[in-house]
């Protein structure tokens, strides 16, 4: 296949290429390239395929929210073609059996690439460390207790070590329960308008701090998951400043709101780590651009309406994400010229592939052939009733955005078309 009269992203700025494929690879880059499979780009974007790190796919256990088929198709209509689904499914994925599920359905549905990541406990019960040799054999790229943080310090950096020993990294999900004391916002002015019990950022940071403190004393990478506080990034600009080997992500939704929007009582705006305030917002943003943070990931975490039509402080936490991450991201980012087109393809595609060693990320001769192929022009409106992932929670119903997805290319095939409204599964 080539890609023909494409903008296309390079991490050095967006040149008029072609490119060519052969087979899953990326075969050639240049100008008037010849070929009888041809696929037009005129007018569209071309990015590296999108990688999220951080996914709720709900199978096994909770399909009624979301299974590996829905989320796989709401992932490549979202422009991405690897996803790493976190662990805390029933059966929870502490062991090689439920990995090799996983990986036996997303290869059944054959949309996008599907990385299972482990539980850092059985259980996710904090107590003792899950089978990590033969969960990476089986398949898992990461370590997560996500939805939960490792109280236990000595069991967190026995799992860092055993981690690192087997190739693997800790996502952290950061969170000191005691301190939350059963918050459900961000406390604050917002928390008080409403009475909604808040939450203060000390709940997150003094975990932030911890898992720095790990990994700076055992000299082991970490990643700290969905960063949402100024204080929280600040640790995190700190120890890179010192050399700790510490990388961060956060989501659309923290560099796009603020808890203002909780005096809706809309529960679609609920999520965990809760949504700041306008100086959290911004922290974000500056995080981006300083490379603080270095991915930009989803939470992605769909639910039931049964889950989120109930009062506030009883709903779900979490949004559905993956169909919105890019347009939200362009517009915020990109259109307001916090960041380059080559930095938001930093965030989104090429860092997530290097903080677990992933194939992809780029787009070169030899590498994987995986696009997003976007028209940065198309303004639309979000609408949830329109999404594939069966979860419809989102707080960003309405919302005009630019930057729609009108292919999307997996190892060389295109796996979704806009027009088509085309899943093009391998069986």
């Amino acid at each position: 296949m080539i890609l023909k009269n494409a903008s296309v992203v390079f991490p050095d700025g967006v040149k008029k290429v072609d490119v060519r494929t052969e087979g899953r690879l990326i075969a050639e880059i240049g100008k008037n390239l010849k070929g009888e499979d041809v696929l037009d780009c005129t007018g569209l974007t071309v990015f590296p395929g999108f990688i999220d790190l951080h996914v709720h796919f709900r199978e096994p256990g909770f399909e009624k929210k979301e299974n590996i088929e829905s989320g796989s198709k709401a992932a490549v209509k979202g422009g991405f073609t690897q996803v790493c689904c976190m662990p805390n499914t029933n059966p929870v994925v502490d062991n090689k059996v439920v990995v090799s599920y996983i990986k036996s359905r997303a290869k059944e549905v054959g949309l996008c690439k599907v990385h299972p990541v482990g539980a850092i406990t059985k259980g996710q019960e904090g107590k003792e460390l899950s089978a990590i040799g033969a969960m990476k054999a089986a398949g898992i790229v990461a370590l997560s207790e996500d939805g939960k943080t490792v109280v236990d310090t000595k069991i967190m950096s026995l799992a860092m070590q055993y981690a690192s020993d087997f190739g693997l990294i800790c996502l952290c999900h950061c969170e000191d329960k005691a301190l939350v004391d059963g918050g459900v916002v961000n406390e604050g002015y917002s928390s008080t308008l409403t009475g909604l019990k808040g939450s203060i950022r000390a709940a997150e940071d003094s975990i932030i701090a911890r898992e720095i403190c790990l990994s700076e004393s055992l000299d082991i990478p970490v990643h700290i998951c969905h960063v949402s506080t100024y204080s929280g990034i600040q640790l995190i600009r700190e120890a890179k400043a010192r050399g700790v080997k510490v990388t961060a992500e956060s989501c659309p939704h923290y560099f796009t709101l603020t808890d203002e929007v909780i005096c809706s009582f809309d529960t679609n705006t609920k999520v965990n780590p809760p949504i700041r305030e306008e100086r959290d917002r911004l922290a974000v943003i500056e995080g981006y651009k300083d490379g603080t943070l270095d991915c930009i990931v989803t939470d992605h975490a769909p639910h039931h309406e049964d889950d989120k039509n109930v009062e506030y402080n009883l709903a779900a936490f979490g949004i559905s994400g993956i169909e919105t991450s890019f347009a939200l991201s362009y517009t915020q980012l990109v259109q307001s010229g916090e960041l380059s087109l080559s930095e938001l393809a930093d965030k989104m595609s090429r860092n997530p592939a290097n903080v677990l060693s992933l194939e992809g990320g780029e787009i070169a001769v030899g590498k994987v052939a995986d696009f997003a192929i976007c028209d940065l022009n198309e303004e639309w409106t979000i609408d949830p009733e329109q999404f594939a992932s069966k979860g419809k929670n989102t707080p960003f119903a309405g919302r005009k955005v630019f930057g729609k997805v009108k292919y999307t290319v997996v190892d060389g095939e295109i796996k979704y078309e806009e027009n088509e409204r085309d899943y093009r599964q391998t069986h």
